[in-house]
């Protein structure tokens, strides 16, 4: 019994049997090119191309391009039980793999995969597998080939040919029913394409970030300990938890680098989220160059700039005790010295060593900064 197919409703996919070979001109190397088919139910509208392999990210770019060709995405996309797209087959109840289902879900379209031994389900595709197979793969069997693109530059021309041919019992073409019948019916095609993602499980550490390859980012704290899924795509890293997003971030290349929202964070991490060694630096001088110094020299004394930003803080605040000029003197002083820590320069201020000239001393007697050596003033 013929089948009747609506339109716009399901685009049916599969590969062809028939592949076509290409040569690397610069190893020598001979690859074979494997053929994607897809068509519409009631137009019957072929499209095809060559790909590199039937792997998942291969096949999914074939639905995007003829989607594109389509110039709208159908209700359902019928496909063959192959493992790129459907990782158990079942008569009833197939699994589809998971990005897969993100592609489908990105263009709203259903996946229904063609029932184990019901030859029924994919007769479309078939059909039309063999038309490509004889009226453009065949043409293209002698032909010599040194690239992909090369292929489907071929067998694009041959395909326009194809889609504007009569049917033999019809006095019309597949582009014509297609414009008639299917194109008014398709939805339209998303703001963005799908890009293909990798995927992988993770569990959030305690500083509520979780790690993919050498870089760590944020999701809100309170999924700290939860098990959780990343999607990366070459631009962008997503998590999600019971298959809801908790955080998006854009996808850094930097080893060992840190991508975290402040909204992320517990509040008692919060204050200190808006603080940079730049912003630390221009408050500092705004005090006098040898504070700003010395900030520097701080942050660069740790091995990550967030160690330094409380005592950089507090160094900051000794002004408002001792005043800015004081503060600013023993700042040049423990320069001199070669001390790094907040608390020598509290020593300094606290013990009025920053007016004790540094000339005074010898090679032989550097200047010990420390909270429990008293100035000379002390026993006046």
């Amino acid at each position: 019994m013929r089948q009747k197919h609506k339109g716009g409703e399901k685009a049916f996919v599969d590969y062809a049997g028939m592949t076509l070979d290409w040569i690397d001109i610069k190893s020598g190397e001979i690859f074979t090119a494997q053929i994607f088919v897809g068509c519409l139910g009631a137009s019957q509208l072929i499209y095809t191309e060559a790909t590199k392999t039937q792997q998942l990210p291969d096949w999914i770019d074939s639905h995007i391009h003829m989607f594109e060709y389509f110039g709208g995405v159908p209700e359902i996309v019928v496909p063959d039980n192959l493992k790129a797209g459907v990782t158990k087959a079942h008569r009833y109840d197939p699994d589809i793999n998971a990005n897969y289902q993100h592609f489908a879900e990105h263009y709203g379209v259903a996946i229904v995969p063609a029932r184990a031994a019901s030859p029924k389900d994919k007769s479309k595709v078939e059909s039309s597998v063999y038309i490509v197979e004889c009226q453009i793969l065949a043409p293209l069997r002698n032909m010599t080939f040194t690239s992909l693109m090369e292929i489907n530059t071929e067998i694009k021309k041959r395909l326009s040919t194809v889609n504007s041919q009569l049917f033999q019992k019809m006095k019309t073409s597949r582009i014509a029913l297609f414009e008639q019948l299917d194109k008014p019916a398709l939805t339209p095609l998303p703001p963005t394409r799908y890009q293909y993602a990798t995927w992988k499980k993770a569990t959030i550490n305690i500083d509520y970030h979780f790690q993919f390859e050498d870089c760590y980012y944020s999701v809100p704290h309170q999924y700290i300990g939860k098990k959780v899924e990343i999607r990366a795509t070459n631009k962008s890293i997503e998590c999600f938890h019971d298959n809801q997003r908790i955080s998006t971030h854009m996808r850094s290349y930097k080893k060992f680098s840190f991508a975290t929202i402040a909204e992320h964070m517990p509040k008692n991490h919060q204050e200190y989220a808006k603080f940079s060694p730049e912003r630390l630096h221009i408050w500092a001088a705004k005090i006098g160059s040898n504070t700003a110094n010395f900030v520097n020299h701080m942050i660069k004394s740790r091995a990550f700039p967030q160690q330094a930003y409380l005592a950089c803080l507090g160094l900051l605040r000794l002004g408002h005790h001792y005043g800015n000029l004081r503060l600013d003197n023993a700042c040049h002083k423990a320069l001199l010295a070669g001390a790094t820590r907040y608390q020598q320069v509290e020593a300094i201020l606290k013990n009025n060593l920053e007016e004790v000239p540094i000339h005074n001393k010898t090679k032989d007697t550097p200047l010990i900064i420390h909270e429990n050596i008293r100035g000379s003033d002390y026993y006046q």
